[in-house]
């Protein structure tokens, strides 16, 4: 099958946000759109409200004005569901429960074709348990859309275990058709972006948890080293800590309580406190007018080392080396078959973050995991209480005399950064192995659906495939709860990688 033609008629059930979004865009695409929502009246209203976005786009230049008014012609609102009989595709998005969305689809059939598409465009349940309750199930998907969806170009096209190949292929068609970028993938809990991206909240948290550091300075850290558009706490903020935390228990019940997935205990007291982020006032941070937003912190400045010993090549920290010396400092370096390191004139020794903690070893310093060493502006170090102040004003230094600023955390194995990335390509070469999407859809979904700046499976190739693999094992070396055990699928992507290279 291939795309809907646009002469085709397009039904939205359920007119809140993201039914609006859904709509423009199949009406922008040139369907004749039908709106129908099971409360009085809200269909008209968000037709109004959808001829007032089309008029934003007029005044945007982004649509002429009699393009406008043939899509207000197209559009329209029905009282019943026996007025989308002629439609084509009927796409749901209504109250995220299960018995109403089953219900809801139950009594289309008695109303569309046999062959009319049926679409959900839940994030959080199964769309095989939704499709389960049909006559016809193998006509029915997941439409995925991001919100908002006028504007976000991912699609993720969810075929349950019943859906039908043909009608699968239509939806991603007619998605790419409307101006999208679809992807497929299999019904699994979260699909690929909400599975994939638990680690970015989870993480964060956990750091703060741990008193490993606040959230402005966990923020900073993901964003000026790790190059992530917005810290977990904004993030979440931002979206809602009600929704974000509804949808991490959606994805860690689904998966039986898996520890990978395990929810935050400090966002659930915010939720409980009714500190939901922006829309309540109060979040992790206070949103409210005249407010002064936490800085994070930052060192004092301090002298850089006159050398530095490189013992090895640093690994994906290799760029380090010819930043040094364009500051000026001299870079000595000695062959070491297990070197990543440097060591300072004092002996103390910096190391790139390895999932250890700096008090098994004496007088470290670790630093954190960048996506660009030359382009971060801030790099975050840690030390155990015992490291020497002068290994860590050495170190401090160093990473100042680079143009960075820095942040000093607690000892926390794996730091920001690195432990984050590592676990969202454990999670992504998993799901990949699983058969939930091909490695291409999942970069491209994670990119495109909540602005990563790599996919998971193009950092790993940039780390290495073992890197993640052994970070995650000393981190589970460190806790024994399961919650970091790399999966077998990235154990054999490491080994696999390995044979590859020609080690044993």
């Amino acid at each position: 099958m291939t795309a809907l033609d646009p002469s085709s008629p397009v039904a939205v059930v359920g007119t809140g946000t993201m039914g609006q979004g859904i709509a423009q865009v199949a009406l922008v695409a040139g369907h004749p759109v039908r709106l129908y929502d099971a409360v009085d009246g809200r269909a008209r209203q968000a037709a109004d409200a959808i001829g007032a976005r089309l008029d934003r786009l007029v005044e945007k230049e982004r649509l002429t004005a009699d393009e406008r008014d043939a899509a207000r012609a197209r559009l329209r609102p029905v009282g019943e569901l026996t007025g989308l009989a002629d439609c084509s595709l009927v796409v749901e998005a209504v109250l995220e429960r299960l018995d109403v969305k089953q219900e809801l689809f139950r009594a289309l059939e008695d109303v569309v074709s046999d062959d009319c598409l049926l679409a959900t465009n839940t994030s959080s349940l199964s769309v095989t348990a939704i499709g389960g309750a049909l006559r016809v199930p193998g006509r029915f998907v997941g439409l995925h859309f991001f919100n908002p969806a006028p504007l976000l170009p991912l699609v993720e096209v969810v075929s349950g275990s019943a859906t039908d190949v043909a009608y699968a292929t239509r939806a991603y068609e007619t998605a790419r058709a409307w101006g999208k970028t679809p992807v497929a993938c299999a019904d699994t809990p979260g699909f690929i972006v909400n599975r994939v991206a638990r680690p970015f909240y989870a993480e964060a948290f956990a750091v703060h948890e741990s008193r490993g550091a606040d959230p402005a300075t966990i923020d900073a850290v993901l964003r000026e080293s790790g190059g992530f558009r917005m810290g977990a706490f904004e993030l979440t903020d931002l979206i809602g800590q009600d929704v974000n935390e509804s949808v991490t228990h959606s994805v860690w019940r689904s998966f039986f309580q898996d520890v990978r997935f395990t929810p935050s205990l400090a966002q659930r007291r915010l939720v409980e406190s009714g500190r939901l982020g922006r829309k309540s006032g109060r979040g992790w941070y206070d949103h409210r007018e005249g407010a002064e937003r936490p800085e994070p912190h930052t060192a004092e400045p301090a002298e850089p080392p006159a050398y530095v010993v490189a013992e090895g090549g640093l690994g994906p920290a290799a760029e380090l080396l010819a930043l040094i010396r364009e500051a000026g400092i001299e870079v000595r370096e000695e062959d070491e078959d297990d070197g990543t390191r440097l060591v300072l004139p004092g002996g103390g020794r910096l190391v790139l973050a390895d999932g250890r903690t700096s008090v098994e070893f004496r007088d470290v310093v670790h630093f954190d995991l960048a996506l660009d060493y030359r382009g971060a502006t801030r790099i975050a170090l840690s030390h155990a209480p015992n490291t020497s102040p002068e290994t860590v004003a050495g170190a401090t230094g160093l990473f100042q005399a680079l143009g960075k600023k820095v942040s000093v955390i607690g000892d926390v194995p794996g730091m920001i950064v690195a432990r984050t990335v590592a676990r969202i390509i454990d999670l992504a070469v998993d799901a990949v192995a699983k058969g939930v999407a091909t490695e291409e859809d999942v970069d491209t979904a994670m990119r495109l659906g909540v602005n990563y700046p790599l996919g998971p499976l193009e950092w790993s190739r940039r780390l290495g495939a073992g890197w993640a693999f052994s970070l995650l094992d000393n981190l589970h070396r460190c806790d024994r709860s399961g919650r970091y055990a790399p999966s077998l699928a990235l154990y054999r992507h490491a080994y696999a990688s390995d044979q590859r290279e020609g080690t044993s």
